[in-house]
């Protein structure tokens, strides 16, 4: 009778926590009237439910701690992205990396002048405390794949600047595993000039050229 008892209260504060979040979560349509909630707060909503149900039936203390984290089943990738991105923006602001969304994934241009020394492929020091900030944010998001790519301008021959362009994507992948950061979740590869973003016929392009992507994606299935 006490288990019995048990399994129904969990349920009915999953319900009831579900059903105070859906309607505190709603908004207002400005040009409807309609009332709406997010699909990522719909999502989490029934992902703990199905979960804490779950839990309940098999009256596993195991089962029902974790559905506490069930929400982000439903929640789904965008929202753990979401999430990601936005502790990158407030870890990374007004250090002069750039953080761009693209999709579910996300990533970080960081220019060659606040990374390395002209030619070098050594870290500069200042530069240090940046990658301490992005390595804290992605140990606090382990479902996600790291890709770190190398480029510079096209001055120079290309297998020099392949070379410089990889050395440069390994100091930062080994920075990062030093860190913490597991090293099966990191790849990562120089592309030389053959990805320029601004023309290689002026300095202020060329510098634009010379950088560090780091593409964070999330890991599925």
């Amino acid at each position: 009778m006490s288990n019995l008892f048990s399994k129904n209260q969990f349920l009915k504060v999953l319900v009831l926590s579900s059903s105070v979040c859906l309607t505190a979560c709603q908004t207002i349509d400005p040009n409807t009237g309609e009332t709406k909630t997010s699909n990522t707060i719909k999502g989490a909503a029934i992902g703990a439910l199905v979960c804490g149900a779950i839990g309940a039936r098999e009256n596993s203390q195991h089962a029902r701690n974790a559905a506490l984290g069930c929400g982000v089943i439903g929640a789904g990738i965008g929202a753990y992205m979401d999430s990601q991105e936005e502790e990158l923006r407030k870890s990374l602001a007004d250090t002069g990396v750039s953080v761009q969304r693209d999709g579910d994934n996300i990533n970080l241009i960081m220019p060659g002048n606040i990374t390395f020394a002209t030619a070098k492929s050594d870290i500069q020091q200042d530069f240090y405390p940046i990658l301490d900030s992005v390595a804290k944010v992605l140990g606090n998001y382990k479902e996600t794949a790291i890709e770190i790519e190398g480029h510079t301008d096209s001055v120079g021959s290309m297998s020099y600047n392949l070379e410089l362009s990889e050395q440069r994507a390994k100091s930062v992948s080994n920075y990062l595993t030093g860190k913490g950061i597991a090293k099966q979740r990191i790849i990562h590869f120089g592309k030389g000039p053959m990805r320029p973003v601004a023309s290689n016929q002026n300095a202020e392009g060329r510098a634009q050229n010379r950088r560090v992507e780091i593409r964070i994606r999330a890991i599925s299935g």
